[in-house]
């Protein structure tokens, strides 16, 4: 019943504070005019979104952050080198993607950091998260109970954790193209990583997890259509990267592949477009990331969210089975 209470507790805390905080940040951002840039080959419902203010990441970021704090300095939470790895990912590539929009503004354009600038970065990350869990005792080996496996990866697990950073953080940024898209699937993806974590004995995880759920939604209430703030890569590359950092330490990197199943066919239809217009010269969709091939269409944006809302639901459903149960 405790665990039950400080699970609404967390939601509650996360979702008051980003909501207030979008109160002032929301026309601050507009002052000063953090307008985000839109891409030339979308349509003229996105044109219409040039100037809406970007780095709105920053309406959960930060509440995130401090709520969690203020929860370890009160004991309501215990302090675990887990829970210090994921704020360590979940600031660090927050901190990555708000440069990133700050170039890009600057420049008044979309080019912000380079890939190699990004990849440097993520790549200290990763090491930090690796240094931080060998010297906690984390084990190195792939183990996934339902299929038998357990491989020893030795020091081979840090590339493991880099290209699981690297992976969920840029899914998670491609998915960031429609009003509350990506805020509302990573919600859905967090409220399962979060049962997933209390169920196998990570509380301090759940709880934070929770904690970012109602910030989140907190978020969305700026950032649903018609968006008033985009999260920006500030908040895509930080949702992606606590996910993945999240999957890691609870040891269930493969439930990821089904929890957060959409932002990996968002993340395979920009591949398989770009090898198949590389070796057919042609284009097997419209448009990518595949939302951008259902507004084509002709779908309503906000139809595509509510789809996609509800098969990240049930992907994150059968996350939980195959992450728990099974």
């Amino acid at each position: 019943m405790l665990l039950l209470t400080k699970a609404v507790f967390a939601i509650m805390l996360g979702f008051l504070s980003s909501a207030v905080l979008g109160l002032f940040l929301v026309p601050a951002l507009k002052k000063l005019r953090v307008g985000q840039k839109i891409s030339i080959f979308v349509g003229e419902s996105h044109r219409r979104k040039e100037g809406t203010p970007t780095m709105g990441g920053l309406i959960f970021i930060i509440p995130t952050v401090l709520v969690t704090l203020a929860l370890l300095i009160t004991d309501k939470v215990s302090y675990t080198s887990n829970l210090g790895i994921v704020l360590l990912v979940f600031i660090g590539y927050g901190c990555i993607g708000f440069l990133d929009d700050f170039l890009s503004i600057r420049k008044g354009d979309n080019e912000g950091l380079t890939v190699y600038q990004k990849l440097i970065m993520q790549v200290l990350i990763a090491i930090g998260f690796f240094y931080i869990y060998m010297r906690s005792g984390g084990q190195t080996s792939w183990v996934v109970g339902t299929l038998h496996i357990d491989l020893e990866l030795g020091w081979l697990y840090g590339l493991a954790i880099l290209f699981v950073l690297v992976g969920a953080s840029n899914a998670v940024n491609l998915t960031d193209g429609l009003d509350g898209l990506a805020g509302g699937l990573s919600a859905i993806a967090l409220i399962a990583y979060s049962l997933i974590s209390l169920t196998v004995g990570f509380e301090e995880i759940g709880i934070f997890s929770l904690i970012l759920v109602g910030s989140i939604v907190g978020f969305l209430i700026y950032n649903t259509h018609p968006a008033k703030i985009f999260m920006g890569d500030t908040g895509s590359l930080a949702l992606g990267a606590a996910m993945g950092a999240i999957a890691i330490l609870t040891h269930r990197e493969l439930t990821l592949l089904v929890v957060a199943g959409i932002f990996i066919i968002e993340t395979l239809s920009v591949i398989i477009q770009t090898v198949w217009v590389q070796v057919f010269k042609r284009k097997i969709f419209l448009m990518t990331p595949i939302h951008h091939h259902f507004e084509k269409l002709g779908w309503e944006e906000t139809d595509i969210v509510k789809l996609f809302w509800v098969m990240g639901l049930l992907l994150s459903m059968a996350g939980i089975i195959f992450g728990v149960w099974l």
